[in-house]
């Protein structure tokens, strides 16, 4: 009779025990967390609130080992300035493929270097015709001014004042004088970009129709 009860109770005491240890072996690892409280390290198995955004490692309580480690969280000047970079690094990786695009049209569309020099080419002329219009434009105002400066000194030699109109006209011619001076030193400015931009664009061009290098042929060893 004690070996029939024991033979029924072992497999009964098993099946009871059975879903206890299914769901420990189910249950998540215990973590404990590190942080650092007011320049002192602190450790718990649970984050309080004002923890819950600071940098912290994370420990495994069976092996008391580290686990993970997770950063602070960033501060809203800090997530501004990070969109910023980020930005920052997808425009000048659009701006490096628009050049991209732009070399490989500059290389379709012109099938010499001439036919490069001659668009250019065009540019130039045009640029130095306005700078040329803009320099007689000056030298005019200027002799102009001259002859009126003349006229008022003469007056004022001669113990005569300067009339208004004339004083006026002085003062109209002069400014008008700056203002083409200021619009010409812009137009010269534009022209040396123009011409910056044919000299690193032919270089370029250059470089891309290039052939590239050969491989080096090795000599053939001698058997003898």
């Amino acid at each position: 009779m004690r070996k029939t009860c024991a033979l029924f109770i072992a497999p009964l005491f098993a099946l009871l025990t059975l879903p206890a240890a299914a769901q420990s072996g189910n249950a998540p690892a215990k973590k404990l967390y590190c942080w650092n409280e007011g320049g002192r390290k602190v450790c718990g198995d649970a984050l309080p609130a004002n923890a819950v955004d600071a940098a912290r490692t994370e420990i495994s309580a069976r092996s008391g080992l580290a686990t993970g480690r997770v950063d602070r969280a960033l501060s809203a000047e800090e997530r501004a300035a990070e969109a910023a970079a980020a930005e920052a690094e997808r425009q000048a990786a659009l701006a490096t493929q628009a050049q991209q695009r732009r070399e490989l049209a500059m290389v379709e569309s012109y099938a010499s270097e001439a036919d490069l020099r001659r668009a250019y080419e065009h540019r130039l002329s045009l640029s130095e015709g306005t700078l040329k219009a803009s320099q007689m434009a000056v030298t005019g105002l200027r002799q102009s001014l001259l002859t009126l400066l003349r006229r008022a000194g003469e007056a004022e030699l001669m113990g005569k004042p300067v009339v208004k109109p004339l004083a006026d006209n002085i003062r109209q011619q002069h400014a008008e004088l700056l203002r083409q001076q200021r619009l010409l030193a812009e137009q010269q400015r534009e022209a040396d970009a123009i011409a910056g931009e044919f000299a690193d664009t032919l270089a370029r061009y250059r470089e891309l129709k290039a052939p590239a290098s050969a491989p080096a042929v090795l000599p053939v060893a001698n058997g003898s």
